[in-house]
């Protein structure tokens, strides 16, 4: 797959991410599941910008342009578990569809990882290297996230524990 296809491929996924994530942010109950999968949303958006304007001035230059930031905006996807676990409606009012959700989420994370991943591996320029292996590493970060918003949602109880956490009230 050339530079363009991939990049076109990187957009639509982003932009399909990003519309999932919103749709199951308005549906859930679930404060820990809705506040996920706004918070990737909004990431996903940063991702599709940053790569729009690059699909652009590759459109516009034919290559990779020198003043186009390499990087996109961290995530704090582990912070807004941290932040809501063992919160009221934390634990509660997630269903199988939050579930399910959540898992489809960590495909498409893992998948984008690879991608972006395997994109790096095939540039030549090293900016543009560094670029692909930021938005893969920023899409791991979602993946051990959602991974572990997942083991919450099954058993708190054990994920305190897990994390050294003595009472479901996070004490």
């Amino acid at each position: 797959m050339d530079r363009m296809a991939s990049i076109e491929l990187a957009l639509k996924n982003e932009q399909t991410e990003m519309d999932f994530y919103l749709h199951e942010a308005a549906r859930s109950r679930n404060a820990l599941a809705r506040a996920m999968f706004e918070n990737l949303a909004r990431d996903e958006q940063e991702h599709m910008t940053r790569i729009r304007a690059l699909h652009e001035r590759l459109l516009i230059d034919g290559a990779w342009p020198e003043d186009v930031p390499i990087e996109v905006a961290g995530t704090d996807v582990k912070q807004t578990l941290e932040r809501l676990v063992g919160q009221e409606g934390s634990q509660a009012d997630h269903d199988d569809d939050d579930i399910q959700a959540i898992q489809k989420a960590i495909d498409f994370e893992s998948r984008g990882s690879s991608f972006y991943a395997e994109l790096a591996g095939q540039c030549k320029n090293p900016a543009e290297e560094r670029f692909f292996r930021f938005l893969s590493q920023i899409e791991r970060e979602h993946f051990l996230s959602l991974t572990d918003s997942l083991a919450y949602l099954d058993d708190p109880e054990a994920w305190m524990m897990q994390h050294e956490r003595s009472g479901l009230d996070g004490a």
